[in-house]
């Protein structure tokens, strides 16, 4: 999802040279796969967008998974990118690197200050991992390495799975199938509570883009839209797009995960930069994309 904003994001600007690669084409946690490729293709920028992501139940039932992929997906991108000259290198991050009851919204300075929430803590050590490797080649050999955490995406080419995708497209897919089969009602993991921020991933890439061609420093910088609302108003806004119109219901035994994970953009604000698509207008753009997807199936 991420991988494709990005590209749109160039062609719009005008770029030509876009080398991209899937994971059917590369195998990034291959070490010498990617070694021969930085060495026959030579990037001049590179976008580290490529990692095993998923929702809260796929984060807590494959734990080595989502912790072994990731840190190989990064450790060879990141250094492969120093020792091939790589002019620039922009990791990306998660929201969930953050303490689990950090102070709201989060501040880039609370990264490690507290314990991480459990459902998603081997993919939380690693992104934390991505974004000190990109700090340490920066102090020790110099490389411009810079990393973004962008708070929770959506948009089109999304992962819409029954169970390993995010909670947005997740529900999308239920109210679909719940609007199609004429269903009463639909249940949601959790009470309802948590409150949840959501960017439109064209908007990231857009961020992205900024940054690369902008922003030089150490520092990790938040990437959100700038507020956030609950689970229960994700799911009534979803429904209202699909048009769903049974109950919602919630399944208390299951978990809510972190109570609230608003991100402080203002870093990144304060250089100008704003998101541009709100959050009813992009699900209805995710929805499409959804029915498009479903279609072509």
């Amino acid at each position: 999802m991420v991988g494709s904003a990005v590209v749109r994001e160039l062609t719009r600007l005008g770029y030509t040279n876009i080398i991209t690669r899937t994971s059917q084409e590369l195998d990034l946690r291959n070490q010498i796969a990617v070694e021969r490729f930085y060495a026959d293709v030579k990037p001049e920028y590179v976008f580290v967008a490529a990692a095993k992501v998923g929702g809260i139940h796929a984060n807590n039932v494959y734990r080595a998974d989502f912790l072994y992929d990731n840190l190989m997906i990064q450790n060879n991108l990141i250094h492969g990118a120093y020792v091939n000259n790589v002019k620039k290198l922009l990791f990306l991050g998660s929201s969930c690197i953050y303490p689990k009851l950090a102070p709201q919204p989060l501040k880039e300075e609370y990264l490690l200050s507290g314990l991480l929430e459990s459902t998603n803590e081997p993919y939380a050590i690693a992104k934390i991992t991505g974004v000190k490797m990109c700090e340490a080649y920066r102090d020790q050999y110099g490389c411009n390495f810079i990393s973004a955490m962008p708070t929770n995406l959506y948009g089109l080419n999304d992962n819409y799975h029954p169970e390993n995708s995010h909670v947005l497209p997740a529900l999308i897919r239920k109210f679909h199938e719940a609007k199609e089969s004429n269903a009463e009602a639909v249940t949601m993991w959790g009470d309802g509570s948590p409150m949840r921020e959501f960017l439109f991933a064209d908007d990231l890439a857009n961020a992205l883009v900024y940054l690369m061609l902008n922003y030089d420093e150490k520092q990790f910088v938040n990437v959100g839209y700038g507020s956030d609302i609950t689970i229960k108003e994700l799911a009534e806004t979803i429904a209202r797009v699909v048009g769903f119109e049974g109950e919602h219901l919630y399944d208390s035994s299951k978990p809510n995960g972190t109570p609230r994970k608003l991100m402080d953009s203002g870093r990144l604000f304060a250089t100008g930069w704003k998101p541009t698509v709100n959050l009813e207008e992009g699900i209805a753009i995710a929805y499409q994309d959804f029915l498009l997807k479903k279609t072509q199936a």
